[in-house]
């Protein structure tokens, strides 16, 4: 172990990287579809990483479970909408993918008096077998999916979608107990009795949830399209400059706060400012009823929206358990860099040259000093004039995995701070505020480290040298071999020098050999 409860081998910190053995490559082009009570989605998963990348992803808003409490069948319009949608990812997939589609549905198509029919024509007609599961193996997928991007999470899942909710309880990346509700919103604008009916029969429904899942103090993980909308208007509440949906918080009070903004907006105009499609924001009223009982009731400790679900759960379960353990945003960096890097591997190098300044820091700092370094040299096509914006954008906005918002900043400004000694004037100022000033100035730090290592080796296993860091003396020391006295150049005393003034820290340079 090397003090972060991680394994140490031949590649240290970093361990090998798990896609280049062949029981990861397998999973390099998954193809998942979803056939749910609203929309009917095919994604397309590549990248045998950890994290995978959505090669490609396409949604039909459906509504099949429109109208089935009052008609016991599939909503017609919308099975021939679907039937045509997957007609579509049949013929799309079979262009793109390695393997044959995998494809489940939901609560409309097990409980419609025709589901049976609709699966059997889709066969017929498309050659695509749809597994119909229960809400509980339905919960289970979706807690999957939440632990491909939060692995060893402890909390309630809580996935929504048109004709149901479901709850599941993760406990050190292992899904515990799982039930379904019939608490999706399509279900609920079709009840008798008004907004009094509608009130009694959910909190009569989350009651009865309570009594079966007890307390759940720890984070609520909201999967679903309605969460997500309901994300999105919050951000919009807040006037909050970050627009990634994937680990959005919000507090107990921010749900309540975001509730009565909702009641007292026009939905339409509300919509077009959230970019929030007419299908989804005409639920969202009855979505966020739901909601407001689920953390009235369970009082979790936080809460955070996942854009992992069912579909990446069918993806989690595909994967090797050694391939599940492995932390998703240093799988998915890697992977980053063996695709854009000019000189793939280096990034371990930098690593250990760098790590002295970073002795003491807690495990889940030294992860982001690892993907930086990673990270570090994947931008190089971009225009010299746009770099350093480039990777900023790059970190805060990709499809990474086990990243707070606050550390999607921190990695953005460190891989910025790798072009650029200054980091204002940029368009990405309003983000900066998710980092306290120290927290902003480490991230200066880590960016500087890099750029001086990135200006002195290019090449791999080279002797780098030695940092010698005193914070307490604020003396900093860095031994060369004679080797590189070609290499420590003007330029490159004075991105030493820059990284020296950034630490408070008077500069001494040795070098031997």
């Amino acid at each position: 172990m090397d003090g972060t409860n991680e394994p140490v081998g031949e590649w240290g910190p970093f361990e090998r990287p798990l896609f280049d053995d062949p029981s990861a490559r397998a999973l390099s082009r998954v193809g998942v579809v979803d056939v749910g009570s609203n929309s009917v989605r095919l994604v397309v998963f590549d990248g045998a990483a950890r994290s995978p990348a959505y090669f490609y992803n396409e949604k039909i808003m459906c509504a099949l479970g429109a109208g089935l409490s009052e008609t016991g069948i599939l909503n017609p319009i919308g099975r021939a909408r679907a039937l045509a949608a997957i007609r579509r990812f049949q013929a799309v997939a079979a262009q793109i993918c390695e393997g044959p589609l995998t494809a489940v549905a939901t609560a409309a198509v097990r409980e419609a008096d025709d589901g049976p029919d609709f699966c059997e024509q889709v066969l017929c007609e498309t050659g695509l077998k749809i597994h119909v599961i229960d809400g509980k193996e339905e919960a289970r997928l979706s807690a999957q999916g939440v632990l491909l991007g939060w692995p060893g999470s402890y909390g309630l899942v809580c996935d929504i979608g048109g004709s149901s909710m479901e709850l599941a309880e993760i406990n050190n990346g292992e899904v515990g107990a799982r039930v379904t509700s019939a608490l999706g919103p399509l279900k609920l604008r079709d009840l008798p009795g008004g907004k009094k009916g509608r009130k009694a029969y959910i909190d009569a429904t989350l009651d009865q949830l309570f009594d079966e899942m007890g307390q759940q103090p720890n984070r609520l993980f909201l999967v679903g399209g309605s969460w997500r909308a309901i994300a999105r208007i919050d951000m919009e509440r807040r006037g909050y400059p970050l627009h990634v949906l994937h680990e959005y918080r919000m507090t107990t009070k921010a749900i309540r706060d975001t509730a009565k903004y909702i009641a007292k907006s026009d939905l339409e105009n509300l919509r077009q400012r959230c970019g929030v499609s007419s299908n989804r924001m005409a639920l969202v009223p009855y979505a966020i009823d739901v909601l407001k009982g689920v953390v009235r009731r369970f009082k979790p400790r936080d809460i955070a929206v996942s854009s992992y679900g069912i579909r990446e759960g069918m993806l989690y379960e595909q994967m090797p358990d050694k391939l599940r353990r492995r932390d998703p945003l240093i799988e998915s960096c890697r992977f980053a860099e063996m695709k854009d890097a000019r000189l793939p591997g280096f990034g371990k190098d930098i690593y250990n040259f760098i790590q002295p300044l970073f002795k003491g820091v807690k495990p889940e700092r030294r992860r982001l000093i690892k993907a930086a370094c990673l990270l570090h040299d994947v931008s190089w096509r971009a225009h010299p004039d746009y770099r350093a914006e480039t990777c900023f954008d790059n970190a805060t906005r990709a499809n990474l995995g086990g990243l707070k918002h606050s550390e999607r900043v921190f990695l953005g400004l460190a891989l910025l701070h790798r072009y650029s000694n200054k980091r204002h004037g940029t368009r990405f100022e309003n983000l900066y505020a998710l980092l306290d000033e120290k927290t902003q100035h480490d991230a200066e730090v880590l960016g500087k480290a890099l750029r001086f290592s990135a200006m002195m080796w290019m090449q791999k296993d080279a002797n780098m040298g030695e940092f010698r860091w005193r914070p307490k003396k604020r003396e900093l020391n860095l031994r060369l071999p004679r080797s590189a006295e070609p290499l420590f150049s003007e330029v490159a005393q004075a991105r030493l020098q820059s990284l020296a003034t950034s630490l408070g820290a008077e500069l001494q340079v040795t070098i031997k050999g």
